[in-house]
C-alpha cells in the first residue's frame, strides 16, 4: 500500500513509525521524501537506514546512493560513500582508467580488451551498476 496521503500516514503507519517520523520532521526532513522511502522500502527500514540514507545521499548524491542500495541492499547503505568509485560509461571504460592509474606503461602498439579485462578481472572486486544518465553507470568497490 502506497502511503502517499501525506495528511493521512498517522492512520495507516504503526505508531512507533509515526513517532520515528515526528522526530525527523523535528530535525527538518521532509515528509514526502520520508513517505516516499517507506513505498519503495518499508517501515522497518525506514527506522533502521533512513538517517544513513539520508548522510550518504547529501555525501554522494541520492542517485548514486540508490544504485549502491541496488546491487547491495539498504543494510550496507552506511558504506556507500567509502565504496563509490566513481560515474563510467561502462566496466570497460573503468578497467582502462583503474590500470592506466596504476602507472605501468601500456605500449601503444598493444591492443587491450577493456572488456574482457573488466569481465575477467575487475569485476570481482568492483560492482557496475547502469543509471546516472545515458550510457552510464556507477562503479562501486564489493564488500564482502
Amino acid at each position: 500500500m502506497a502511503v502517499t496521503l501525506t495528511t493521512s500516514y498517522k492512520e495507516f503507519l504503526q505508531a512507533e513509525t509515526v513517532e520515528f517520523i515526528d522526530e525527523l520532521l523535528d530535525n527538518q526532513y521532509e515528509l514526502s521524501d520520508i513517505l516516499e522511502f517507506v513505498d519503495e522500502h518499508s517501515e522497518d527500514e525506514l527506522v533502521a537506514y533512513y538517517e544513513e540514507y539520508c548522510e550518504q545521499g547529501e555525501k554522494v548524491g541520492y542517485d548514486v546512493v540508490d544504485a549502491f542500495v541496488k546491487e547491495n541492499g539498504l543494510c550496507d547503505v552506511e558504506h556507500c560513500e567509502e565504496a563509490f568509485v566513481g560515474t563510467y560509461q561502462d566496466g570497460a571504460h573503468f578497467a582502462e582508467e583503474y590500470l592506466s592509474d596504476c602507472g605501468d606503461e601500456i605500449p601503444a602498439y598493444v591492443v587491450v580488451d577493456w572488456d574482457a579485462t573488466w569481465s575477467r578481472s575487475l569485476c570481482y572486486d568492483f560492482d557496475f551498476v547502469e543509471g546516472g544518465g545515458y550510457r552510464t553507470g556507477y562503479v562501486f568497490r564489493k564488500y564482502y
